[in-house]
């Protein structure tokens, strides 16, 4: 088939390398001049870093380079995603600095996409499937405040975290970083190191995983786990979280708040004032993130400050000078504001009438295991699964896109699956406090989203790894066999049983 990929991230390298595999002509587009999605040179900033280890994050393929740090940089890992899709024959099949500007659906199942490219150059192409993987991150959510233009007028500026590049444009400069995130927290330390002053906005305080608990063990060696994982109660409880979640409830509140009041030794938290509210089971309510290196310290010198429980309510000029007043009534010089306050999930290239059937009346995404819209035929989702180990999920999805236009996928029918997606949007706002950027988060649940996905497949890693997972590291390379085996089976089945047509021709003409 003809299948059209929106995105050159780690989910729309992964599709394209399985559907290529599978036999399928394909074409990936992306607005940027690289591949990497979130890592791409154009949406970096300084103190990008993984937050789940090199192995943990690699590909099932391709491992990282032996010679990268614990956690790599954003260049690292968009070096990386480079090489995976020279490695694999990607690079042929990608249309880097094009933008997908609309994406029609067609009465027979097809679908009409229209590109634009760096020069203007507008395209039309047409294809017999859709896979949208733009990502969770793809637009970022920076406030509307009061008082930008004259804020601006005064030499002020305003901007995302993606948008600021290069920590020398904060020298000497007043800084202020909305979010307390990762990405907030990232961006700070570099930004601390040059600037006047750096303020930490944050409406309120999160817990931080330490990389190494006690200075000493690996934070993988205890959430990156099946058992770390089966200590966060899921929809549905199978074998040990079954004891877990009922007799052994005491002790697996102690495991995991028992790491918060590290977290609060280590980092001193008490002492900053930045003990977060409730405990650190409560970390799944808000954002698992791990600590920056740097950031408690830069707090104990005095070069970050962070002002909780408070937010910007609008910006201004005094005397010429930029400034932002906070809730609390403070003012505080701000020659830069940048944004660390997250992301929309955003398909503006889909008409009106797929974005109603596609979303609910919250703006949820209405995704059978995270990759098919139900009732909007010939379209799949990947990447809408962020998680620990994003690029297993999203290999494992691409597997199972693939198993589908085969027609070797055994699927409930559409009542069973609505129902299945709207019981687990209602779990996951009881479980995340609805913090799970309208469905697309799936953190901590990685793992259970992986094998509900290879138990539509009917394919499974050794049992015995399985149960080295429990106490080890997920490895992505234990699932290195799934997409070949998948894909040998599904040859067994007639390609035809897809409902689309087979590829013709030339499918590409200008607009």
């Amino acid at each position: 088939m003809r299948i059209a990929v929106i995105g050159a991230g780690v989910a729309g390298l992964a599709t394209a390398k399985v559907l290529l595999q599978a036999g399928h002509h394909v074409q990936v587009f992306d607005k940027s001049p690289d591949v990497g999605g979130v890592w791409s040179r154009t949406r970096r900033y300084p103190g990008l870093t993984t937050q789940s280890p090199k192995a943990q994050y690699a590909l099932s393929d391709l491992p990282m380079p032996k010679d990268y740090p614990e956690w790599p940089t954003g260049a690292q890992v968009q070096a990386y995603l480079a090489e995976y899709a020279a490695a694999f024959g990607i690079e042929r099949v990608l249309r880097l600095s094009t933008e997908v500007t609309h994406a029609r659906p067609g009465t027979d199942g097809t679908w009409t996409i229209e590109t634009r490219d760096s020069t203007g150059t507008e395209i039309q192409w047409d294809f017999d499937r859709l896979v949208v993987a733009n990502g969770v991150f793809c637009e970022p959510a920076v406030p509307s405040y009061p008082g930008t233009e004259e804020f601006t007028a005064a030499g002020g500026r305003l901007c995302a975290g993606t948008e600021f590049h290069d920590a020398e444009d904060a020298r000497d400069k007043h800084v202020l970083v909305v979010g307390y995130g990762k990405s907030a927290c990232d961006i700070t330390v570099p930004i601390s190191e040059v600037a006047a002053s750096t303020d930490v906005i944050a409406r309120q305080l999160l817990w931080k995983m330490p990389r190494k608990v006690g200075g000493v063990l690996n934070f993988k060696m205890l959430l990156m786990t099946r058992l770390g994982e089966a200590l966060f109660r899921y929809i549905r409880l199978r074998g040990f979280e079954k004891f877990l979640h009922g007799p052994g409830n005491g002790l697996r509140r102690r495991m995991i708040n028992s790491i918060g009041s590290v977290s609060v030794r280590q980092f001193g938290l008490r002492r900053l004032g930045l003990v977060p509210p409730g405990q650190m089971e409560d970390i799944v309510r808000g954002a698992i993130g791990l600590a920056t290196e740097g950031f408690f310290e830069g707090v104990a010198a005095g070069s970050i400050v962070v002002r909780h429980d408070r937010t910007i309510v609008r910006l201004l000029a005094a005397s010429g000078r930029p400034f932002a007043e906070l809730s609390d009534g403070t003012t505080l010089p701000a020659d830069i504001v940048v944004c660390a306050t997250g992301f929309t999930q955003g398909v503006p290239f889909l008409p009106e009438e797929v974005r109603e059937q596609l979303l609910d009346e919250r703006g949820n995404f209405m995704l059978y295991r995270q990759i098919l819209p139900v009732g909007v035929p010939a379209l799949y989702f990947n990447g809408y699964n962020s998680s620990f180990f994003s690029p297993l999920n999203a290999e494992m999805a691409a597997v199972w896109i693939a198993a589908d236009l085969a027609g070797a996928l055994p699927l409930p029918d559409t009542p069973t699956m609505r129902q299945a997606v709207v019981d687990q949007l209602a779990f996951m706002d009881i479980a995340m406090n609805k913090h799970h950027c309208h469905g697309t988060k799936i953190i901590p649940f990685s793992l259970h989203n992986v094998d509900e996905v290879l138990g539509d497949l009917g394919i499974d890693i050794k049992r015995r790894t399985r149960a080295a997972h429990w106490l080890n590291p997920v490895d992505p390379a234990a699932y290195r066999h799934i997409a070949p085996a998948a894909l040998a089976r599904n040859k067994s089945y007639d390609p035809q049983a897809g409902s689309g047509p087979a590829p013709a021709g030339d499918t590409a003409r200008a607009v």
